[in-house]
C-alpha cells in the first residue's frame, strides 16, 4: 500500500486519490477484499433500488399520493413479531450527541456525557478522501484510547475514563452517494459500503471485546426493500468475519416521506438487527418538498423556521413513528433541534437552551426513548428532560401509544400547515445555502449559522424551498410573486453581503447553489454535483501533508 501515488489498482480495486497519512492502516489488503465482496454481492441491487427511487418520484410527481402498502398489510397486521432486544450499550439512549468524526469532535462527543454518540460520516461530514480515511482512523484510535488533539491555540483534548464514554453508533453515507476515489471492477463503490465495511472490518471484534458491538444509523432509506439490502449486507459481513448473526444493530432514520409509509415493514426487514427508528426531521421536510415540488399549492410550505414539529403533518409523522417502534419493541429516537448555544451571547444562549428544552419535552412526553443534540452544552438539557419522564427506567418501550391511529393521509396533510412565505425567509435560504456549501467545499460538513446548526439536510431545505416557490409562483406575505428574476436579484444582494476571506470558496458555492436552485433541472441531492466538482479540484490542490504515508 505504501506504493500508492495518484492511481493504484490491486485485484480489481482501484484507488484514485492522493494518499493520506496512515492510510495503509485502514486500506489493508484484507479490508479491501472484504468491502469488495460486499460491493460485488450488492451492486446490481443497489442500482435497481436507485432506479426504483426515480420511478417512485415520477409517479408522485404525476399525482400518485403514497399510501400504506397493500402487499405488506399482513406484516403490519401480524402482532407476533418483534425486533431483537436492545443490545449492550443501547438499552438507555435518552440523550445522543451527533457530529462528524474529526479528532476534536470525536473527543468532545465522547466526553460529552451523552449515552450515545452518532459518529457521522454522512450529512455533517464532507466526503473528501482525507475525511473518509481520517474518520476511520479516529474511530479506531478512540476505541483504543490513543486519540488526542491540540488546537492551534494550544488547548489539549483527551478522553475521559472508558466507563464514562457513550456508545458509538456510526452513520455511513446513504445509498445515493458514490465513493469515486475507489473503483471496483471499474465502477465506483457505494460510499455507505466503504464507511460501513471499513469500520466493521477493523472494529467489530474490538467492540465485542469491550462489551458492546458494531452499531449503525442507516440514512436516506426510502422503502423496506432498501432496508432488506442493508440486512443482507449485515448477514454477509457477519458471515465473512465469523461474527455471530444478530451482533450488528441498526437504527433507521425515517427521513424520507416514502419511508414513513413503511415504518413497520422497515423494522420487519431488519428485525434481527433492528434497534429503532429515528425522526430525521430536516431531511424529512426536504423529502416532502423534493417529491411534491411540482404538485401545486397543496404542497407549498412556508418559511423554513415556521415548519415546526407541531405542524399537523409533522405531528402525524412523529406520533406514528413512536407507535410503530414500541409496538415492535424498537427504540424511538427524537430528532435534532437546530438551535445551538452561544457562550459569547448570554441572551442568544438562553434562547437556544429554552428552544431545545421545549423540543425535548415534547418528544419525551410523546413517548420517545431519547433524542439528539448537536452540541455538548445541550447534553445536560436533554438529559434533564428525559430524566424527568423516564425516572429510573432506561426507556419507554412499554408505552405503546395505542391511542395513535395509523393514518396515511395525515402524513401528507401538508395543506394544513400554517405560516407565510417572507422575503426574509427567501434571503435566509439563500444565505444559508451558499454559506453551507462554501463550508462543505472546504471540508466542513456542519456549520453554525445564526445560532443554528446547519448540515446538508438544512441546506437542502433552503435550496429546494426556493426552487419550489419559483416553480409554483408562490406569493409572499406582502403579495409579491416569487419569480426566477427576483430570486436572482436576491441572490446577487445576499452574495454581496457575505464576509469574504482568503481561501474562501464562495464563488464555487454560488455556482453550485445556482445550479441546484435556479435551473429547471432539480438534482436529487445538492451534494452530488458539489461532490463531483470538489473531487476534480481536490486532486489538483492536494496538500503536501496528505501525500506522505506513515
Amino acid at each position: 500500500m505504501n506504493s500508492f501515488t495518484d492511481t493504484s489498482t490491486i485485484d480489481g480495486i482501484t484507488l484514485k486519490a492522493q494518499p493520506v497519512s496512515r492510510q495503509n492502516e485502514v486500506l489493508t489488503p484484507d479490508a479491501l477484499a472484504f468491502i469488495a465482496k460486499l460491493h460485488r454481492a450488492t451492486a446490481t441491487r443497489r442500482q435497481e433500488l436507485l432506479q426504483a427511487r426515480r420511478t417512485r418520484r415520477a409517479e408522485i410527481a404525476a399525482g400518485a399520493d403514497p399510501r400504506f402498502l397493500r402487499e405488506t398489510e399482513h406484516i403490519r397486521d401480524d402482532p407476533s413479531w418483534r425486533v431483537a432486544p436492545p443490545a449492550p450499550g443501547l438499552e438507555d439512549r435518552r440523550v445522543e450527541i451527533t457530529g462528524p468524526v474529526d479528532k476534536k469532535m470525536t473527543i468532545n462527543a465522547l466526553n460529552s456525557g451523552a449515552k450515545v454518540w452518532l459518529a457521522d460520516m454522512e450529512d455533517s461530514s464532507t466526503p473528501t478522501w482525507r475525511n473518509v480515511i481520517k474518520g476511520q482512523l479516529n474511530l479506531t484510535d478512540a476505541l483504543e484510547r490513543r486519540i488526542d488533539f491540540t488546537s492551534p491555540e494550544g488547548k489539549e483534548y483527551t478522553l475521559r475514563p472508558a466507563g464514562d464514554l457513550p456508545t458509538i453508533v456510526v452513520r455511513p453515507r446513504g445509498w445515493h452517494l458514490p465513493e469515486k476515489h475507489m473503483l471496483i471492477d471499474g465502477d465506483p463503490i457505494a460510499g455507505g459500503i466503504v464507511d460501513f465495511g471499513l469500520y466493521f472490518f477493523h472494529n467489530a471484534r474490538r467492540l465485542l471485546a469491550q462489551g458492546k458491538g458494531p452499531y449503525f444509523y442507516l440514512p436516506k432509506i426510502e422503502n423496506h426493500l432498501e432496508a432488506r439490502l442493508w440486512n443482507d449486507i449485515f448477514i454477509l459481513a457477519q458471515d465473512l468475519l465469523g461474527i455471530p448473526q444478530g451482533t450488528i444493530r441498526a437504527t433507521v432514520l425515517i427521513e424520507t416521506i416514502t419511508a414513513a409509509f413503511e415504518m413497520e415493514e422497515i423494522l420487519y426487514e431488519l428485525r434481527d438487527h433492528a434497534s429503532g427508528l429515528n425522526a430525521g426531521r430536516w431531511d424529512y421536510i426536504f423529502s416532502i418538498i423534493k417529491n411534491f415540488r411540482t404538485r401545486g399549492p397543496r404542497f407549498v410550505l412556508p418559511d423554513r423556521n415556521q415548519v415546526t414539529m407541531t405542524q399537523p403533518f409533522m405531528r402525524a409523522y412523529t406520533e406514528q413513528l413512536v407507535r410503530a417502534c414500541h409496538k415492535r419493541g424498537a427504540m424511538a429516537i427524537g430528532g435534532m433541534a437546530a438551535a445551538v448555544p452561544n457562550r459569547k451571547d448570554p441572551e442568544a444562549n438562553a434562547n437556544a437552551l429554552e428552544k431545545v428544552r421545549a423540543d425535548k419535552t415534547r418528544e419525551a412526553n410523546d413517548g420517545f426513548d431519547g433524542s439528539w443534540v448537536a452540541h455538548p452544552d445541550l447534553v445536560p438539557v436533554c438529559r434533564e428532560v428525559f430524566d424527568s419522564v423516564l425516572g429510573d427506567e432506561p426507556n419507554q418501550l412499554d408505552r405503546l401509544r395505542e391511542d395513535v391511529i395509523p393514518d396515511d393521509r395525515a402524513l401528507i396533510n401538508v395543506a394544513a400547515t400554517t405560516g407565510t412565505i417572507t422575503e426574509q425567509g427567501i434571503r435566509n435560504n439563500i444565505e444559508v445555502g451558499i454559506r453551507y456549501i462554501e463550508s462543505w467545499l472546504r471540508g466542513n460538513g456542519a456549520v453554525a449559522i445564526h445560532n443554528l446548526m446547519e448540515d446538508a439536510a438544512t441546506a437542502e431545505i433552503s435550496r429546494s424551498q426556493l426552487w419550489q416557490w419559483i416553480y409554483a409562483r408562490a406569493i409572499t406575505d406582502h403579495g409579491e410573486i416569487v419569480t426566477h428574476e427576483w430570486g436572482e436579484e436576491l441572490l446577487d444582494a445576499e452574495f454581496a453581503r457575505l464576509e469574504r476571506f482568503d481561501g474562501d470558496r464562495f464563488e464555487d458555492a454560488r455556482d453550485i447553489f445556482e445550479e441546484v436552485t435556479l435551473t429547471r433541472d432539480f438534482p436529487t441531492f445538492l451534494t452530488l454535483p458539489a461532490y463531483a466538482r470538489y473531487l476534480t479540484e481536490a486532486r489538483e490542490k492536494a496538500n503536501e501533508d496528505e501525500l506522505t504515508l506513515a
